[in-house]
């Protein structure tokens, strides 16, 4: 019986280990030989027998190669890191690791359909229509400021023309609460030029058109970038990016003030319904430089964020 993506975050979050691989082998839909294959591509030897005892859970990976080898399955079935090995109860490396604390409830996120509704209404029905560019790579930076307030974020994208005649990129900005559109200004950075930008007050929604210096042929690849500039809502939280489609590399730094540090950071994403995907995964502050981030190296249809908790 195959497995959903709601079924397989539950599982990873709740184990045991053999169900959540045998249920992300589900959702990938990889064969254990292609599995082996992507694994000896990266250096690591593991039987096909051995990856089928694993999911049937007749055997548990113990020997250091057997965890190398669940890192890696990981990355190959494009989980959240550790998201196999804490079920495993280990640090990856065969030392035991102390019972994670039940992790907290998601923070809702409004979905991309809803997104791309509103974008058609405030921009009359005429917005882009969507799946027109895929995502090779996204350079993203944040600052939080020391009033714990969104100041700006910029944005760097690197796209390819899924058809012919792609001439421009949609950005949608919501604010936080309390903030005020209006004063809001989204301006083109980097081979791009603004084009219609619609307000909604009640909904604290940006929508701006960015169009390219000419129509993109289909495969034809094209480099933007944009800044947002806000510091009007409330103390923020999170900062989510949504993909409508499968890409590329997303790297997403924040940078807070000084005196302005989280206690702590986590890693979430869910798919394009919403629904959580994966395990929130906690990720390293620097103190010194006093920025965070993540890097996805193969997004997937859906949203994907850091979430930090202040004192």
């Amino acid at each position: 019986m195959g497995h959903t993506e709601a079924e397989l975050a539950r599982v990873l979050n709740t184990g045991p280990f053999h169900q959540a691989l045998r249920a992300a082998l589900s959702v990938r839909g990889l064969p254990l030989q292609r599995v082996q294959h992507h694994l000896a591509h990266r250096g690591i030897k593991v039987g096909v027998t051995s990856l089928c005892y694993w999911q049937q859970g007749a055997r548990r990976p113990r020997r250091p190669e057997s965890l190398r080898a669940v890192r890696a399955l990981e990355e190959v079935l494009e989980l959240p890191a550790h998201s196999l090995i804490r079920l495993l109860g280990t640090d990856g490396t065969g030392g035991r690791r102390p019972a994670p604390a039940p992790a907290p409830a998601v923070r809702a996120y409004r979905g991309l359909a809803e997104l791309t509704g509103e974008a058609e209404r405030l921009l009359g029905g005429s917005a882009p229509q969507p799946g027109g560019l895929e995502t090779l790579a996204l350079q993203e930076r944040v600052r939080i400021g020391a009033d714990r307030r969104l100041l700006g974020r910029d944005a760097q994208h690197v796209v390819r023309a899924r058809r012919d005649g792609v001439d421009r990129f949609l950005a949608v900005h919501r604010g936080e609460a309390g903030c005020d559109p209006d004063r809001v200004e989204i301006s083109a950075l980097e081979n791009c030029r603004p084009g219609r930008i619609r307000r909604d007050r009640a909904a604290g929604t940006v929508v701006a058109e960015l169009l390219f210096d000419g129509a993109l042929r289909v495969g034809e690849t094209y480099v933007f970038g944009y800044g947002v500039e806000d510091g009007t809502g409330g103390p923020s939280g999170a900062c989510v990016r949504g993909f409508g489609g499968r890409g590329g590399q997303y790297l997403l730094q924040v940078r807070f003030a000084p005196g302005a540090l989280p206690l702590r950071c986590h890693r979430f994403a869910s798919a394009a319904d919403g629904t959580p995907r994966g395990v929130r995964t906690e990720l390293a502050v620097s103190r010194r430089h006093r920025t965070v981030h993540l890097l996805e190296q193969g997004v997937r249809p859906g949203a994907v964020g850091i979430e930090w908790q202040w004192e």
